[in-house]
């Protein structure tokens, strides 16, 4: 491929996102119509650590003007990461150099931003580089109230899906166990869960220190269904965050061993199945509580990272494809891109990376704002007030066969992780002693 030098290069990198192909598109447009070359990488850093320059592309206006309808990446993508040795950077910025790229726009999530700071480090300020920050996980370190682009497409869908299997639920009288992805965070499930009116969502920032015992887990959701049948309703959906199987201690998976092994001869988690995990240890619970009920266990998550992007991400998307063009065409270097308030906010990467891990910081969800316990209100769980109301307490101990003293001393530790409701923040409180639920 014969080009000339001073050229901007695309890359997308981690996993897919819906908007991906927006981003390319918009940020192509922006910066042929200044006059800049624009070549597409194909496969993230795959090719490029290699020292292959044989994968990329010339993109143009017209190859990509309608490219923002449609998921998935026409660049394709992988989770390649040239920094894990020093000769991939060599060969990744050699490969660069040789393609004419002087300016580099990725596409990815907090490893791919970690990635694209080191090379712009590396590259001595040879190589410019901008990030535009994509997962559907929402777990960058971005203000709380702007989404990383994907998420709201793939809450979308996923709510769709959710909505789905609770009208399955109920017609057949059944249990859904459904895990998101999201390994670090529980925006994902959260978002779906709230959105979908699932009977219970479990993510792993509920749990101090973001651990919790199988037992602990298996209880919480068993508990949402004893209350569901005491209430007439033996049916209901669960959507649990996959981060939770990093949360469980190591003995409490060994019965699940499949003998896939990492290089320490640590469990591979990733080959193991939360939803079968949950099923079984769930359907052993209840059986032992003399409760016959069906639970399946379903993982979502790959379908929906290549949904096409609803308006949202649509317009969202553009907006940072064009203002990252701009940004490293008029000089820019070493920022992710973010939209703030309707104006671009370019975030320097070393106020994302924690310079500890050499990662991207985290967004884990704030299980202390009222978002999160408006969303806990709504959930089927059991509560402080199911083990002080004898009448409640009587009708869900009869459900498994127990007392009512049996029951609480059983369960009734499951309420003191239960946030209660509380008066919302900025509420005047009452006057002249008026007695209010939640006060005092």
């Amino acid at each position: 491929m014969s080009l000339a030098p001073h050229r901007l290069g695309i890359l997308c990198a981690g996993g897919p996102a819906p908007g991906l192909n927006s981003v390319i598109g918009a940020a192509t447009i922006r910066a042929s119509l200044s006059g800049v070359e624009v070549l597409g990488i194909l496969d993230g850093f795959q090719h490029l650590m290699e020292g292959d320059t044989t994968h990329a592309v010339r993109l143009r206006i017209e190859d990509v003007s309608r490219l923002h309808f449609r998921g998935g990446s026409s660049l394709g993508i992988s989770r390649a990461n040239p920094t894990l040795d020093p000769r991939k950077m060599e060969n990744t910025l050699r490969a660069l150099r040789e393609l004419g790229v002087n300016k580099l726009l990725t596409i990815g999530g907090d490893g791919t931003a970690a990635s694209a700071w080191r090379l712009a480090q590396a590259s001595k300020g040879a190589l410019r580089v901008v990030h535009v920050p994509k997962t559907i996980d929402n777990d960058l370190d971005l203000p709380a109230e702007i989404d990383t682009f994907g998420f709201q497409t793939a809450r979308h869908f996923g709510v769709e899906i959710v909505s789905n299997l609770m009208n399955d639920a109920r017609t057949t009288r059944r249990w859904y166990i459904v895990v998101t992805m999201g390994r670090k965070a529980g925006h994902l499930a959260l978002g779906i869960g709230k959105a979908a009116g699932a009977t219970i969502t479990v993510i792993p920032e509920e749990f101090p220190d973001r651990k919790v015992d199988l037992k602990t887990l298996t209880d919480t959701l068993a508990g949402a269904m004893i209350k569901r049948v005491a209430d007439g309703r033996p049916y209901g959906v669960a959507v649990v965050a996959e981060g939770l199987i990093e949360a469980l201690p190591p003995e409490d998976l060994a019965p699940f061993d499949n003998g896939e092994r990492d290089q320490h001869g640590n469990l591979v988690l990733s080959e193991l199945s939360l939803a079968t995990i949950l099923k079984d240890s769930v359907k052993a619970h209840l059986r032992e509580r003399g409760l016959k009920t069906t639970v399946v266990g379903k993982d979502i998550g790959y379908e929906l990272r290549c949904c096409d992007p609803i308006p949202f991400d649509m317009e969202y998307t553009r907006d940072l494809g064009y203002c990252a063009a701009r940004f490293i065409i008029d000089g820019g270097t070493g920022a992710m891109v973010s939209m703030q308030g309707g104006h671009f906010i370019p975030i320097p990467f070393e106020e994302l990376v924690d310079l500890t891990t050499g990662r991207a910081k985290v967004r884990m969800v704030d299980v202390e704002s009222e978002r999160y316990r408006i969303a806990r209100t709504y959930m089927i769980r059991l509560r402080h007030e199911d083990f002080v109301v004898p009448s409640q307490l009587a009708r869900l101990a009869e459900v498994v066969g127990l007392t009512p003293e049996a029951f609480s001393n059983r369960y009734g530790y499951l309420a003191a992780n239960d946030p209660g409701i509380g008066p919302l923040r900025g509420t005047i409180p009452p006057a002249h002693g008026d007695a209010v639920p939640g006060w005092g």
